[in-house]
């Protein structure tokens, strides 16, 4: 049996509380959109599992999107369709019924990653995508010098690629995918030249892993980082990435086709 949360949420993390007002931190990148276009190809049916508000999903396909959250399903805006309540691991849909299939941000949260990309496999005739985090690369974010226990919660959560690559099966293809210093979609390595944001609280709860750590982390990092923001330690170490145009941190864009 799947985990379950107040909210009909399946996995670790209760979205019934972190996803209150997600979407005003977690927007679609533009930059990650294309390239998920791109590894979509030519598929004009598309499910998207854990689809979450919709995120990424194409408006110029056919979509279908599958998400156990109540709160998620609810922030859908008006021009995407409805999303199923369901889970990875128990597609219900026939055997090869899309043409391609998308996972953003959400294999850590499956109870059962194998069986979650089998059945992804099981129900699309072409590429699966998932975007998701390599969390052997977590640690290159300054983050881990303000709160470790955020950054190691996430590596914990995190499958690792191999496990991912294993599941797909066939040809598997792992793209870096380079963050953009404006990035809309506020997961914590989006703010790598904007450290400001990450004090408030409101962007840290749209990071699941900050739901994770001991209550004191949250205002032990904020003082800590406020402080360092003032005296000018933060910029002295890190001050360049402010005019960075781009991080090549953790975050990693893996097609696999059969």
């Amino acid at each position: 049996m799947d985990k379950r949360h107040a909210d009909g949420s399946a996995g670790d993390a209760n979205y019934g509380v972190i996803g209150a007002n997600y979407t005003n931190y977690r927007q679609p990148e533009p930059y990650f959109a294309q390239r998920i276009a791109a590894a979509l190809g030519g598929a004009k049916s598309v499910l998207n599992v854990g689809a979450g508000a919709g995120s990424y999903e194409p408006t110029d396909r056919d979509v279908t999107a599958l998400e156990p959250s109540a709160a998620m399903r609810a922030q859908r805006p008006a021009h995407l369709s409805a999303a199923i309540d369901g889970v990875a691991e128990s597609l219900p849909f026939a055997d090869q019924s899309f043409d391609a299939s998308m996972a953003t941000f959400s294999v850590h949260q499956w109870k059962d990653l194998k069986a979650g990309l089998a059945e992804m496999r099981r129900v699309t005739r072409g590429p699966v995508l998932i975007l998701s985090c390599d969390p052997a690369a977590l640690d290159r974010f300054w983050l881990n010098d303000y709160a470790s226990e955020a950054i190691a919660t996430e590596a914990r959560r995190y499958p690792s690629l191999e496990a991912i690559t294993d599941g797909l099966g066939g040809h598997v293809e792992v793209q870096s995918l380079p963050i953009p210093l404006a990035c809309v979609d506020g997961f914590s390595e989006a703010y790598y030249g904007r450290p400001e944001r990450l004090l408030e609280s409101g962007a840290r709860l749209a990071n699941s892993a900050w739901s994770f750590v001991d209550p004191s982390v949250g205002p032990r990092f904020v003082e800590h980082l406020t402080r360092d923001l003032a005296d000018g330690i933060w910029d002295r170490a890190y001050g360049n990435l402010r005019n960075q145009p781009f991080f090549d941190g953790s975050l990693r864009l893996i097609v696999g086709r059969p």
